[in-house]
């Protein structure tokens, strides 16, 4: 069966959009050590979950890894243009449902007990991958294994060696893509660069290692032909921010991505300040000022169940400020000394 096969559907009265009648073809990945079963009658929508997440290396977390359903559905083209950019997510929630709505053809809901959600999405935001994908599919899956696997979602990186994890935490704009790009290069397992979950007991971390957001000023550092190549024609995104950067596909880099959860041993934020001492350029946090820091840059962690043992945990393997050297390489040479 192929998945340009469900097109044709005859839309009725009672069913508008043709659904019932379409057969719906599911997609199973492991992410973050679940099961995701995603099913629908769109080839488009599939096609999207493939390219995000096929390739990937699978994650297991102890115990057995449960099964997690998501719905996709596609909605046909509006009659207005679209605006320039979609609206932001907007949050609600009750009745035991999550809901995040971009407008009435654009939204996800979530039933996080029954582990299943629903996304539904028009034909114009097919044209806009990465807000369809970032803001409304993977909104699903990383709410899903939260709230599933009782992880702590992070904004932040994470790479590692032999199994041993440094998570890199910080302000946008601080580095932190950048000290995961120049880890990745060096030959360090890169587990993700923009959201990490970690176990708050055990402190194995996870996530999906899809792609690598570059801004094009990081390229100066880039000294490897192939490598620039890489970044410089992979597609652009433009943040909410209005930062735009390259994502790049690590499935088609030459570095190693971590092929399981890595332990965390400590964490360090990324600073944008100058080393006073560019031989130097990690100094510790001390353990009183370590939870405020952690909750400054975490507002939706702190929230979750399991985060006053992680941040146990956490203050208890070392928590470092990296401030910038000459290179990137000399950011990495100092998590090295962190994984040793």
């Amino acid at each position: 069966m192929t998945l340009n096969s469900h097109h044709g559907a005859q839309a009725t009265a009672s069913d508008p959009f043709g659904e019932r009648s379409r057969r719906h073809v599911a997609l199973c990945k492991q992410i973050m050590g679940g099961c995701f079963r995603f099913e629908s009658a769109s080839a488009a929508l599939l096609d999207l979950v493939d390219a995000a997440y096929a390739g990937l290396p699978s994650h297991h977390l102890p115990p057995a890894a449960p099964e997690f359903r998501i719905e996709l559905r596609l909605l046909p083209r509006r009659a207005s243009p679209p605006a320039a950019e979609p609206p932001p997510v907007q949050m609600q929630s009750g009745a035991g449902l999550l809901c995040g709505v971009m407008d009435a053809s654009n939204y996800v809901v979530l039933a996080p007990a029954q582990r299943q959600a629903l996304v539904v999405a028009s034909e114009d935001m097919l044209d806009r991958p990465y807000h369809l994908r970032y803001e409304l599919i993977e909104f699903a899956v990383f709410t899903l294994a939260t709230r599933g696997l009782g992880l702590v979602p992070l904004h932040g990186a994470c790479v590692g060696r032999h199994g041993r994890g440094i998570l890199l935490l910080g302000a946008s704009g601080s580095g932190k893509s950048t000290v995961a790009l120049h880890s990745l290069l060096q030959g360090l397992d890169f587990l993700a660069e923009d959201a990490v979950f970690v176990q708050p007991e055990s402190l194995l971390a996870t996530g999906v290692a899809n792609y690598v957001h570059v801004q094009a000023d990081a390229l100066r550092f880039v000294d490897d032909a192939e490598i620039h190549r890489w970044i410089s024609q992979a597609p652009i995104i433009r943040r909410r921010s209005g930062v735009e950067k390259f994502e790049a596909d690590l499935r088609q880099s030459p570095g190693r991505l971590a092929a399981a959860p890595l332990q965390l041993t400590g964490a360090v934020f990324v600073s944008s300040q100058p080393a006073d001492d560019p031989e130097i350029l990690l100094s510790p946090i001390p353990e009183g000022e370590v939870a405020a820091r952690l909750a400054a840059g975490q507002p939706y962690a702190v929230g979750q169940p399991g985060w006053h043992r992680f941040e146990q945990q956490l203050t208890r393997q070392g928590v470092h400020q990296l401030r910038r050297g000459r290179h990137p390489r000399a950011a990495v040479d100092a998590l090295l000394q962190l994984l040793d």
